[in-house]
């Protein structure tokens, strides 16, 4: 009689655990778009925003400085500017080839080629307007 009754425990146990597995999959399937995975970012679109933040962050320091000295600015901020438009096609570049990866989600792309793109088109137009 024990052995019977320890068998139903045993029994209702693996029941139980059944159960919560069903329960922990039908949950998954709730939290993702109709039961796939949740998608990555894109690496290099990562890298793309990364470069993107530091192009604005060099790109405020440089305005800072210039505010500050009422426009007489060295080489420094010269070899800044080079850099800061070089980091910007890097990033570009790292933000286009980034929408070559397979199932990734592609919003870090577009913000750091959107971001990228604009300053170094500004940086163009600033050069381009010191030379006239």
């Amino acid at each position: 009689m024990f052995i019977k009754g320890r068998r139903d425990d045993e029994d209702g146990a693996k029941a139980l655990k059944a159960a919560k597995e069903r329960e922990r999959r039908r949950r998954k399937l709730i939290r993702t778009k109709y039961g796939q995975k949740p998608l990555k970012h894109a690496r290099k679109g990562i890298q793309s925003c990364v470069l993107a933040g530091l192009v604005v962050l060099l790109l405020f320091f440089m305005v800072s400085i210039s505010f500050a000295s009422k426009g007489e600015i060295g080489a420094y901020m010269g070899i800044v500017g080079i850099l800061t438009a070089v980091l910007s096609g890097i990033g570009l570049n790292l933000g286009i080839r980034g929408f070559k990866e397979r199932d990734k989600n592609y919003i870090t792309c577009k913000v750091g080629a959107g971001i990228c793109g604009i300053v170094l088109t500004g940086m163009a137009a600033i050069f381009l307007r010191g030379l006239i």
